[in-house]
């Protein structure tokens, strides 16, 4: 069992997650490598082979692949690949001057250097380092870079797999929204995207109709005379939109990708649907967070990425605290299949019935959510908005 990305990126049999396993308020609070192990026996009953991670400089990545590999040799059909970031920021990033013409060499540099020496320690396991997450994306406002600053790192990278200082097998690409890949504002579109393209082994494209029922809600929206249908018909209805304008998304990115090198696959490196909102996306705004939307998310979205043979990286595997610590029910707390004790949410109820997680713990026994109550879950669902201007 050692793949390579060639071998397992669009392969329906190797699905894809995002994972962070950090389980408390802070990203300082870090998990043990049991913990870990723990989260990824949960991901491998699930059917999980390839997890996406960063974090180096918490050493978070580090553990997961020291874990991985305890793993293998306590199990001998344990399989799983890594595809590890190494995070770019501008320099002065998440500053109040953040300088975009110029990147922070010396943090580039040292999350470059480490995710080299993790593949290296780690080859059997690290088979995709991806330059940057949302890295080239201008919304990105305290901390985006030109594309000439993720072309230098990915040449840098590539380098090193011609010269034997990389494992030749190991693929090279960089993970962003799907308007940086150019299926966006023209804008994005420049030289160095296009050398960049060419230069690295695959596309990763980030897309996320969630964020967009506030921010582009032409397809969400529903119509007033929708009255007629039941409410999970109408939530169905306005989950197709969502993954078809995705899809639509994707149709961007590979007709640019394709007018500048055609032999490039593009997979999806992350896309989610949060199940709790105080913010935007709750009962006061977009009202698309809840588990049943979560749920009816994923099972089409992982159809969708099998028709198209392409991977994608769902996000997330477990919910993560740490990112709005000052707002527990923030939307970023809550896009994982799991909760943070380990519940399943109603994306995996069925799991839970197969007996997959029997016997695993985080740290709790893996149970539904709702205690598997359907009627109280729907107690948590809403219609999205109605316009009548601006409707489906």
């Amino acid at each position: 069992m050692n793949k390579s990305a060639k071998d397992f990126l669009g392969d329906a049999n190797y699905p894809a997650i995002s994972y962070g396993g950090y389980r408390l308020e802070s990203r300082e609070l870090q998990p043990t490598i049991e913990e870990i192990k723990q989260d990824l026996l949960i991901l491998f009953a699930q059917g999980f082979r390839v997890i996406r991670t960063y974090d180096v400089h918490h050493k978070f990545a580090e553990n997961t692949l020291e874990a991985i590999q305890q793993l293998q040799n306590e199990i001998n059909d344990f399989e799983m690949y890594v595809m590890l970031g190494a995070w770019i920021d501008c320099k002065d990033s998440f500053t109040d001057h953040p300088n975009h013409d110029e990147e922070d060499i010396e943090g580039n540099l040292r999350e470059v250097n480490e995710v080299v020496r993790l593949a290296n320690i780690y080859p059997n396991i690290v088979k995709i380092i991806a330059v940057g997450n949302e890295a080239m994306v201008h919304w990105a406002t305290s901390y985006f870079v030109k594309p000439s600053v993720i072309l230098k790192w990915v040449n840098h990278l590539q380098n090193l797999k011609n010269t034997n200082q990389l494992p030749s097998d190991l693929w090279i690409t960089s993970s962003d929204n799907f308007a940086s890949w150019g299926g966006g504002d023209a804008n994005y579109h420049n030289d160095d995207l296009n050398k960049l393209i060419k230069a690295v082994d695959f596309i990763s494209m980030h897309t996320y109709a969630f964020h967009d029922t506030y921010y582009n809600p032409s397809f969400w929206n529903i119509k007033s005379d929708s009255s007629d249908l039941d409410k999970v018909e109408i939530i169905n209805k306005a989950m197709i939109r969502a993954v078809e304008y995705e899809y639509q998304q994707y149709i961007s990115v590979k007709n640019y990708i394709y007018s500048i090198d055609d032999s490039k696959k593009i997979h999806i490196g992350e896309t989610g649907w949060s199940s709790v909102a105080t913010d935007l996306y709750g009962s006061d705004g977009t009202k698309a967070a809840d588990e049943l939307k979560q749920g009816i998310y994923f099972n089409m979205i992982t159809d969708l990425c099998a028709s198209l043979s392409i991977s994608c990286f769902y996000f997330s595997a477990f919910d993560e605290p740490w990112k709005d610590s000052m707002n527990p029910n923030g939307s970023e707390n809550h896009f994982g299949l799991f909760t943070v004790d380990g519940r399943a949410k109603y994306a995996l109820w069925d799991s839970v019935d197969e007996g997959l997680f029997k016997d695993l713990k985080r740290p709790n026994k893996i149970i539904k959510t709702f205690d598997g109550d359907l009627n109280s879950l729907m107690d948590t669902v809403y219609l999205p908005p109605v316009n009548e201007e601006n409707g489906n």
